[in-house]
């Protein structure tokens, strides 16, 4: 039996992160992982899968729509051939997790392939083409989650399907009815209706977006309509119905009238949930809520103090960078270092174009908690760089505290705001205000003076370009 300081199930960012942490800091590191490649839903199904398609139909739409204004013109009919950029995406997922298999060579880490689960608090059995048992100091619950699924719809993975086989279909749908108004939704819908798909999303809460700032969700419904979606909030999906080819969606709206929504493909996508099935967990002595999360404490131990959870499996945020911070915030742990983490300060990105992006707290969080707060705003088409890419939609929002000017929330959505938020975060972590951002050159022209030109509008209400 092969022996380890450190065993690791599931290799998604949290998990392949910790690992190499782990490696760095000197522990003989173990990463088991169920299916045949590594990285998780985020590298296989998830995050760069949707970005690939999310930039491949992007690029369609640009060339449908907008290089006739640039001046470019191609002569004969512009085609989308599906089965081809569905391959493009395979490529990007096969170097990306290609890319893991090599970080853990170079690092030294043992790959396990099978399913990990617990025989006791130190030991493992890995179930895999064969059945093979590890043992491990100290082991970390890295197994991520699920997409949620509802009681009345039955996912058959053809027609009814989830954000998996949303990457992978064969035909562009010709009216997509999107179950939830979410991040995974949204980005989903956004390239199908680039492609040429109907898309309506029905969603229960009264704003698409719900958990980010309430303006972001308005200023986003206001492009999306532009953009000939059907967005339909405030109903409560009730029963969906497949009959050959034809999906039926009914629904409640707010007045509690029954409403019936017909298309070719429907998209569940109301959200995710922990993974923890054949962990036996409860063999080494780690509970799990009632929600099927790994109970955790601050220092992310479990109720077995030698084993830890991080990621999707665990409270807070679904996000992959969440996942490896604490991946990294773990390893430090265990040997012995002093690592912390900011929730507050981890960024939100809705990846649709214009992009959202959103760190901190929101208005309606400060309402909430009565904190007395000022607010500067500032449009993206007031940039030169925005009119320049005829990208003129969203803004720049900076929410600061009333008596001491620290920066307390930024809210953006337009171009380029996935990575113009890594600005805010830096702030932030350093306790900026802003009147400390609008005293920063930013250089011109620029996406980012949005940020510059909101820190102004906080800061006695003196923008310059607006």
């Amino acid at each position: 039996m092969k022996s380890y300081d450190v065993a690791i199930i599931g290799s998604g960012p949290g998990g392949y992160v910790a690992a190499i942490r782990c490696a760095q800091l000197g522990m003989k590191t173990a990463i088991i992982e169920k299916y045949s490649t590594l990285g998780g839903t985020c590298l296989n199904v998830g995050c760069i899968p949707s970005k690939a398609l999310l930039d491949s139909s992007h690029h369609y739409e640009d060339a449908v729509k907008h290089f006739e204004d640039h001046g470019i013109e191609i002569p004969g009919e512009i085609k989308v051939n599906l089965e081809k950029m569905i391959g493009r995406k395979q490529a990007v997922v096969d170097q990306t997790t290609g890319g893991i298999d090599f970080l853990m060579t170079k690092n030294k880490i043992d790959v396990y392939h099978g399913v990990g689960a617990f025989k006791d608090a130190t030991h493992i059995t890995i179930s895999g083409d064969s059945t093979e048992e590890i043992e491990a100091k100290y082991s970390i619950i890295a197994t991520g989650s699920k997409p949620t699924t509802l009681p009345f719809a039955t996912v058959d993975k053809e027609r009814i399907i989830t954000s998996t086989e949303a990457l992978k279909l064969k035909e562009i749908p010709k009216h997509l009815i999107i179950i939830g108004g979410g991040v995974i939704g949204l980005e989903l819908g956004q390239v199908y209706k680039r492609l040429g798909s109907d898309v309506t999303v029905i969603e229960y809460m009264d704003r698409i977006i719900p958990t980010m700032d309430g303006g972001l969700s308005k200023e986003l419904n206001k492009v999306f309509r532009k953009q000939k979606f059907n967005i339909n909030v405030s109903h409560k999906v009730t029963s969906v119905q497949r009959s050959g080819d034809e999906i039926t969606v009914t629904a409640e709206n707010k007045k509690g009238e029954l409403v019936e929504f017909k298309g070719d493909y429907c998209l569940v996508s109301v959200g995710r949930s922990p993974y923890t099935a054949g962990l036996n967990a409860e063999s080494a002595g780690v509970k799990l809520t009632d929600r099927g999360q790994v109970e955790v404490n601050g220092h992310l131990q479990t109720s077995a103090s030698n084993i830890y959870a991080i990621g999707d499996v665990v409270k807070g945020a679904m996000l992959a960078h969440k996942a490896e911070e604490e991946g990294v915030f773990v390893a430090e742990s265990i040997a012995g270092q002093k690592p912390h983490i900011d929730y507050n300060l981890i960024p939100g990105v809705v990846y649709t174009w214009p992009e959202v992006a959103s760190v901190g707290k929101t208005e309606e969080q400060l309402k909430e908690l009565g904190v007395a707060y000022k607010s500067g705003q500032f449009p993206m088409r007031a940039l030169g760089r925005s009119r320049a890419s005829m990208d003129l939609d969203g803004f720049v929002k900076i929410l600061a505290d009333e008596t001491t000017d620290e920066v307390l929330g930024v809210h953006m959505i337009g171009a380029r705001c996935a990575d113009l938020i890594a600005e805010a975060v830096v702030a932030m972590e350093f306790r900026a205000s802003a009147e400390d951002i609008s005293r920063m050159s930013h250089a011109h022209p620029t996406f980012a003076e949005a940020i510059k030109e909101a820190a102004l509008a906080a800061t006695e209400n003196r923008a310059l370009h607006v």
